[in-house]
């Protein structure tokens, strides 16, 4: 080998094993061999090998990358998007860029945070006591001590000698006529009980069964004949006509048997809400809901059996099916209906007989006071004090009259006044009387199936 090309091979052996020991080694393989051989030269000539890594560094750099955001690939991670594992290339590390800030920019616009489209992997856990009502069953409202009071009640009506237990529509049928015969009776007596008293209708019901009581005997007999068969029941002209049109339409649209349901039964003229449950149960053997009259409505409210005080017999009736057990509903109706006709009377009710005196809310509650006549109050009649110059203002006849009123007021010990005078107060005593005993010309009462 030449002298040449030996000094060429161990010159190119040196600057290889100075190459390889450099830690920009890896980097500085994409570098063409004949640029590093030069910058190697120029870095030995000028004796630095610190000199020559700073030159190298400097020679990788590309004056024309943009730098790289590290807040992008922050936000990558942020939003759940998966990281990217090759290089990105300038323009897709300006594209994200651009995005991610425009993204930022639309969540301040809106004053919303920029939240998350990954769900979390934990699901919220749902607190029952957040809020009140949420989350959270509401327990069945029940009166205090009505389970007691119940059975002091069925106690009390355990002789069962009230009239409805003798006179009620249970007891007004013909219990050898056919079903839809029975079922028809049922549902006339329950229509003229209506604001009738109980031996009443079962007068009317007997003096109607010696006639047949039946569909076709009704459709068959005049109005005159029929209002005279059930007279004296209470509006008995009205409930003539809403028997001749409920007949009739049980003749045209139920095949002669009364409806077997309570939709149907109230589409009866004259048949209400609290009828057509009682119907349902007597007639049918259904219960449908809890009949309620007047009697059912009053003690309910008076035992504190509602939320608040019902108003009509329908509100109480919802009111006591929202707590009261299905398999009391046909029960309650003649217990409470007896109760009332014996014990809780609608005018001065005999607490101090009751056995839940102790528990009913309504127990021994003072009337209000109503004021006595001035005969019964007290032995002197209290005569209004007047100025002493009244007497002489008055004309002479006024004043006769004046005091004829004050003697006839209920002092005793006066003298009597004149027959005259005696005469004309009683006139005008029977006038008031006659007034306030017949109804107001030009009225009629109105009839309400359930009132």
């Amino acid at each position: 080998m030449s002298a040449p090309l030996r000094s060429l091979c161990v010159y190119m052996f040196r600057r290889l094993t100075v190459r390889m020991n450099s830690p920009y080694f890896a980097d500085s393989t994409a570098v063409d061999t004949s640029a590093s051989e030069t910058m190697g030269k120029s870095a030995v000539n000028k004796g630095g090998i610190r000199r020559l890594r700073s030159r190298m560094a400097q020679g990788f750099k590309s004056e024309d990358d943009p730098p790289k955001v590290k807040t992008e690939v922050h936000e990558q991670s942020i939003s759940g998007a998966p990281l990217q594992t090759h290089a990105q290339t300038p323009a897709e590390t300006v594209s994200s860029c651009k995005d991610t800030a425009k993204v930022k920019e639309e969540a301040v616009d809106d004053q919303t945070p920029l939240m998350s489209p990954r769900k979390s992997r934990r699901g919220r856990l749902k607190v029952e006591y957040e809020e009140e009502g949420v989350g959270l069953k509401r327990e069945r409202w029940e009166p205090c001590d009505w389970r007691t009071q119940l059975s002091f009640i069925r106690e009390m009506r355990s002789k069962r000698d009230a009239p409805v237990d003798q006179m009620g529509a249970e007891k007004c049928y013909d219990a050898e006529a056919p079903p839809e015969v029975r079922r028809y009776q049922v549902l006339i007596s329950l229509m003229l009980s209506s604001q009738t008293k109980d031996h009443v209708t079962a007068g009317a019901m007997q003096r109607l069964r010696e006639h047949d009581l039946s569909v076709d005997a009704v459709l068959n007999m005049d109005e005159e004949t029929l209002g005279k068969l059930i007279y004296p029941v209470g509006f008995w002209r009205t409930k003539v006509k809403y028997i001749k049109q409920a007949t009739t339409l049980i003749q045209q649209e139920f095949g002669g048997d009364i409806p077997n349901t309570v939709e149907g039964l109230i589409r009866l003229p004259g048949v209400g809400p609290k009828m057509a449950h009682l119907a349902m149960d007597i007639a049918w053997n259904q219960v449908s809901g809890i009949g309620v009259d007047t009697h059912v409505q009053r003690i309910s409210n008076r035992l504190g059996w509602t939320r608040k005080e019902t108003k009509s017999p329908e509100e109480t009736r919802r009111a006591l099916e929202e707590w009261l057990p299905r398999d009391l509903w046909s029960e309650i109706n003649w217990l409470l209906v007896g109760f009332g006709q014996q014990v809780c009377l609608p005018v001065g009710p005999l607490c101090s007989m009751c056995l839940n005196q102790h528990t009913c809310p309504s127990a021994h509650r003072s009337s209000p006071s109503k004021k006595l006549k001035s005969s019964l109050a007290s032995p002197t009649p209290q005569v209004k004090e007047e100025p002493a110059d009244a007497s002489r203002s008055r004309c002479p006849s006024e004043n006769r009259k004046h005091i004829a009123q004050q003697e006839v007021s209920g002092n005793k010990g006066q003298e009597k006044p004149t027959p005259k005078d005696t005469q004309s107060l009683l006139r005008q005593r029977n006038r008031r009387k006659g007034k306030a005993g017949a109804p107001p010309s030009g009225q009629t009462s109105v009839f309400t199936p359930d009132s």
